[in-house]
């Protein structure tokens, strides 16, 4: 976090708040392994699209909450509207593969309301 601190310029209140800028974005180590965990399909799986679809859900909702503060802010909203469409297809190849599996993620994470 030392390129955290040359950004700040000594401005301590400026740099509590590019601390938790940057953590709410970004998706932290812990709560990705407690989102595979809750959504792996066996033991070893850490990239069925199940828990690949939750990841990039709880991305989405991080950086559709930046982008609320950041109107202009639009490299990021490029990079949400990538996540949205890798999301899109993996739904839809789920969905494709099997009906059961699409509906029960569907429902577990409040997506298609």
């Amino acid at each position: 976090m030392a390129w955290l601190r040359d950004l700040t310029d000594g401005n301590e209140a400026n740099g509590d708040y590019l601390l938790k800028e940057v953590n709410r974005m970004a998706l932290t180590q812990e709560r990705k392994q407690q989102l595979i965990e809750e959504h792996k399909t066996h033991e070893s799986d850490t990239g069925s699209p199940e828990v690949q679809i939750a990841i990039l859900t709880e991305n989405i909702t991080n950086l559709t909450d930046h982008l609320r503060t950041h109107k202009k802010d639009h490299h990021s909203r490029r990079g949400l509207l990538k996540m949205v469409g890798q999301r899109r297809k993996l739904l839809a190849y789920l969905k494709n593969k099997d009906v059961n599996r699409y509906s029960a993620l569907i429902e577990k994470l409040g997506l298609r309301r």
